[in-house]
């Protein structure tokens, strides 16, 4: 497969106030300049940020993200990539970098997974009997450092990467090594789906899951517009709709997808993404502010 490289300067270009977002950082109520990070307070002018807790700041998504996921410049430059593919960058990391790599899938620690599972279900508001059938299913485990992997599974049920979610006080999000997202994908489902919903992240499709407990719930792990597995998906004949998240982003993929493949239905989450909506909804609310905060 050949190599080809990515776009640094459309990864550099990217809107800040996006790219806060999907670290999780939360826009302050009453100076929308400023965010509340996991690395401190964080105000952004135009392409450039400063961090006023640590007194440094820089210009441009990449500088950002290196300075907030403590990651050296490829890291985030591949991290960009497959978060925004909808603003044009190219999607080459799995050519260039994971493609031509063998899976490295993190070394399961399960010393770490109660922390892991307490994550789930009182900052993400999950049910426990799901949380539970995601670990019965042998799709997600807990590595050394506290992040949660949720496999990725191509034919026969084989393991082609892996989605990492770091659930301490750093909000981190990324890719094994070596990943295949073109090979397959983390879902979940009852016995009999009646329809699927392809949704943006692992977290999102559980989420999504537990308000649709009749799909199946497929994880693109990031906002991909034409997945090489989408096809075959779609000449099985089932009703598929793209739950991508409320944003510019989410909205812009799915509106590639929709033009695409016509068949395919817009299910727009009425929050920002399947998580908010089920944490909105979940007894847990008022508990998962207050840890947030």
């Amino acid at each position: 497969m050949p190599a080809h490289p990515i776009d640094v300067a459309a990864a550099r270009q990217l809107p800040l106030p996006a790219v806060l977002r999907r670290l999780h950082a939360v826009q302050d109520k009453n100076d929308k300049r400023k965010w509340r990070t996991s690395e401190g307070v964080i105000s952004i002018t135009g392409s450039k940020f400063f961090n006023w807790n640590r007194g440094t700041g820089g210009g441009g998504a990449i500088d950002l993200v290196m300075h907030l996921q403590h990651c050296d410049f490829k890291i985030a430059v591949l991290w960009l990539s497959d978060q925004f593919s909808c603003t044009g960058i190219d999607q080459s990391e799995h050519t260039t970098y994971c493609g031509q790599s063998a899976l490295r899938l993190p070394e399961r620690d399960n010393a770490k997974l109660p922390a892991i599972l307490q994550y789930l279900a009182l900052r993400r508001c999950i049910p426990s009997n799901l949380i539970k059938l995601v670990v019965d299913s042998e799709t997600l485990y807990a590595d050394a450092r506290t992040n949660a992997v949720f496999l990725l599974l191509g034919k026969e049920k084989t393991v082609v990467g892996a989605e990492l979610r770091g659930t301490t006080s750093r909000c981190w999000r990324g890719m094994a090594l070596g990943s295949r997202k073109d090979l397959g994908y983390f879902s979940i489902s009852g016995h009999d789906p009646k329809n699927v919903i392809l949704c943006e992240s692992a977290i999102d499709a559980i989420s999504c899951f537990a308000l649709h407990p009749d799909s199946l719930v497929i994880s693109t792990s990031g906002a991909h517009p034409n997945p090489p597995w989408l096809k075959d998906l779609i000449a099985q004949e089932q009703e598929i709709s793209c739950g991508y998240d409320s944003d510019d982003c989410g909205n812009t993929t799915a509106e590639k997808m929709l033009q695409l493949h016509p068949a395919i239905r817009r299910l727009r989450p009425s929050k920002h993404d399947w998580n908010d909506v089920l944490a909105y909804k979940s007894p847990y609310a008022d508990l998962n502010h207050t840890l947030d905060s």
